[in-house]
């Protein structure tokens, strides 16, 4: 982040002000625009944290630094289109979201038909890091944004460094994640990060054990942080615009089409045809009773790295009833929206024939299926086949579950989408 040189912090604070205070001294600014709704969300959240996470050394440090790295990035992002207001003019065009639990293959089915020529997709930097890295000058008074890092096609984003350390350090603190997730600073993957800097994002319970300020979230209408999550998205198209990181169209001239992803995005349908309204919906399946325990491990692993208290059966409840929850709201959602805004997908059949899969999602979707394409998805799959990681093992009572409980608690969705299906 700024090198800038800062006044003397504790790096272990969660009290709000000061947060604020240290993003302003390292952004050398305190000009968060004209949204600050992001302030109360803020103030729960370190409320929980402070009260209820029992994080460690480590795990208030990571906080405390997340926190203001989130802080920055509101900063920042106000100073481009302060300086840029052609960014408010990019075109997102109608996104395709992909919502599914977790561990129903969203992330290997964005990557696959963002491999496609046809597709656009942001990578794990660009979401942790949507705003560039400034040098040591913040005034603005010796050159533009457009001068500092991370804007010169010709060298890397020092973004993809940071992203790049922070999975290695995070893979060798907690090594089963690897198992668990296919962690990759370059590859695509969710844009809740970019909510987490709205400060309405289930990114900080799957971390620690925040209960109040999931129970605030729950509350909240959520329209605006996509607002914001929207307004992010166009600064990081017109960023991969102004370095050369994307082509203008596909091969045909055919406007890439964004992709989107995140098992978050099932609880909250309606909030996403609020912002994008013409967008369409491809919702991954999987058995509940499998994916469910397999959430419930991530949990464990994540909450590890921040506090030394970690209970199984607490983080296996939340996962139960946070993706529960979800899906009863999915399909509530569905039953509001037009069907053919939605396309199912069997986990089971894109492990089965992933490029039938895509071609049928491109016809689905109107998206000119091509040679170009077929080549490039099968090249994504040659190097990214899943026996190249290790297998994620874990057992359902370490979380308090049984396979007959759990298809009890999920019974509606399986009896509507999984026992159905061939």
């Amino acid at each position: 982040m700024p090198s800038r040189a800062s006044a003397a912090f504790d790096p272990g604070s969660l009290a709000p002000d000061q947060l604020v205070a240290e993003a302003c001294d390292k952004a050398g600014s305190s000009d968060f625009g004209d949204d600050e709704s992001f302030r109360e969300g803020l103030r729960v959240l370190c409320e929980s944290l402070e009260g209820e996470a029992r994080l460690n050394a480590i795990g208030r440090a990571t906080q405390h630094a997340r926190i203001v790295d989130s802080l920055v990035t509101r900063l920042s992002v106000e100073r481009y289109f302060a300086r840029h207001p052609e960014i408010e003019d990019e075109d997102l065009g109608d996104p395709v979201v992909i919502v599914g639990l977790m561990r129903t293959g969203t992330t290997r089915l964005h990557r696959l038909l963002g491999a496609g020529p046809g597709f656009e997709v942001a990578a794990w930097w660009e979401v942790r890091y949507p705003a560039p890295f400034f040098g040591s000058d913040w005034s603005g008074s010796a050159g533009s944004d457009s001068d500092g890092p991370g804007s010169d096609s010709r060298s890397e984003d020092p973004r993809i460094a940071a992203a790049r350390e922070e999975v290695r350090l995070t893979l060798e603190a907690v090594p089963v994640l690897a198992s668990v997730h296919p962690w990759d600073a370059e590859g695509a993957d969710e844009e809740v990060m970019l909510l987490e800097h709205a400060f309405t994002s289930w990114v900080p319970e799957s971390g620690a054990n925040v209960p109040s300020y999931s129970s605030w979230l729950d509350a909240q209408d959520l329209v605006p942080a996509y607002r914001y999550l929207a307004r992010l998205l166009r600064f990081i198209q017109w960023q991969k615009k102004q370095s050369g990181r994307t082509p203008q169209g596909s091969a045909g001239g055919e406007k890439r089409r964004w992709i989107l992803k995140a098992p978050f995005h099932l609880a909250y349908v309606d909030a996403l045809f609020e912002v994008f309204p013409g967008l369409c919906i491809l919702q991954t399946h999987r058995d509940p009773v499998e994916t469910i325990p397999s959430g419930a491990s991530m949990y464990r692993a994540l909450h590890a790295l921040n506090s030394d208290h970690v209970d199984p059966h607490r983080c296996g409840a939340k996962v139960r009833d946070r993706f529960g929850g979800a899906l009863t709201r999915c399909m509530r959602s569905r039953e509001k929206h037009p069907a053919d805004r939605f396309l199912d997908v069997d986990y089971r059949s894109v492990g089965r024939s992933p490029i039938d899969e895509a071609r049928r999602i491109y016809d689905w979707l109107g998206a000119r299926w091509t040679a170009e394409a077929k080549v490039a998805m099968q090249g994504w799959l040659r190097d990214n086949a899943r026996e190249k990681r290790a297998a994620h093992e874990y057992d359902l009572s370490d979380f308090g579950f049984s396979e007959a409980g759990l298809a009890a608690d999920f019974a509606e969705y399986r009896e509507r989408y999984i026992l159905k299906s061939p």
